[in-house]
C-alpha cells in the first residue's frame, strides 16, 4: 500500500505528496475544462502513467535479459470524448527502441508493454493504439 496525500489549492489546481518519497507534482485543471492548462490535468497523469508503465515493465523485462534500453523513448497522445461524459476516449501510444527489428526478445518486450499493469487497469472503452517503431536512434 501506498499513501498519496493530495491538497486541493484552489483555482482547480491540486498538489499531490508520495508518501514513501516526499515527491511531489502539481495538477491543473485544462483550458477546455475551466482551468489554465498550467501542469499536468488529471487525465493527463492516467495517460502518462500508462507510457511510464510500459517503460518500466519493459525495463525490468529488459534488464532480467540483458538487454540495454536506454535511448528509448515514447510519445503518448491522449484523445477526450467528444461528448459527455468527459473521459479518455483513446491513446495512442508510440515507442521508439534502438533495439534491431530481428532481436529474438521483441514478443516478450511487446507483450510485457502491452500487459503492464496500468494498460490492464484502463477501461475496456478506453481504446489504446500501441505501436513499436524498432532500430530507431
Amino acid at each position: 500500500m501506498v499513501e498519496i496525500s493530495i491538497a486541493y489549492e484552489g483555482g482547480l489546481r491540486c498538489s499531490a505528496v508520495h508518501g514513501p518519497s516526499g515527491t511531489s507534482i502539481q495538477t491543473d485543471a485544462p483550458v477546455d475544462n475551466h482551468g489554465q492548462g498550467a501542469a499536468f490535468s488529471p487525465t493527463d497523469l492516467a495517460a502518462t502513467s500508462l507510457g511510464v508503465c510500459m517503460m518500466t515493465v519493459m525495463g525490468i523485462v529488459a534488464k532480467s535479459r540483458g538487454i540495454e534500453l536506454c535511448g528509448t523513448r515514447l510519445i503518448v497522445k491522449k484523445h477526450m470524448s467528444q461528448h459527455p461524459p468527459r473521459r479518455i476516449a483513446a491513446v495512442d501510444v508510440d515507442l521508439f527502441l534502438p533495439i534491431p527489428t530481428d532481436h529474438p526478445d521483441r514478443g516478450l518486450l511487446e507483450k510485457s508493454g502491452r500487459e503492464c499493469p496500468v494498460a490492464l487497469s484502463l477501461h475496456p472503452d478506453v481504446k489504446q493504439s500501441i505501436t513499436f517503431h524498432w532500430g530507431v536512434e
